[in-house]
């Protein structure tokens, strides 16, 4: 059986891009670290760990993976992660009523905030299927 472990983001500035994605995420570092390399866990303990690595990569549009981070408050949550230093992405193909809003973090790194208000996305974590 396999999990998923950790979701590495490729990024410049490790030190801002690790004060970004623990707040954002309510992370912490996990000890030890490095300068290069850098794993965020959750306080909880709950859902993959992110890490964060200095390696350099060219920026691919759109992404071919991103990040969908489900919000029960998805205009407090993009407010939240604008403040911190998000920015929202336009994009001419999203549907009128999409459930989602496109950010990137601060060197441009994609993600959706997903407004799961309307249904149980909480619950999928733990109804994994085994076997």
């Amino acid at each position: 059986m396999l999990i998923i472990g950790s979701i590495v983001l490729r990024v410049d500035d490790i030190a801002a891009q690790t004060a970004f994605w623990t707040q954002a995420l309510d992370y912490v570092v996990r000890d030890p670290h490095d300068d290069d390399f850098v794993v965020l866990v959750s306080r909880t303990g709950a859902g993959p760990n992110v890490s964060l690595d200095t390696m350099r990569s060219e920026r691919i549009l759109p992404p071919r993976i991103h990040l969908d981070l489900y919000a029960q408050d998805q205009a407090a949550e993009v407010a939240r992660l604008r403040a911190l230093g998000a920015a929202e992405v336009q994009w001419d193909g999203r549907p009128d009523d999409a459930d989602y809003v496109i950010l990137e973090d601060p060197e441009g790194n994609r993600f959706c905030v997903v407004d799961s208000a309307e249904w149980d996305g909480w619950a999928r974590r733990s109804d994994t299927v085994t076997g």
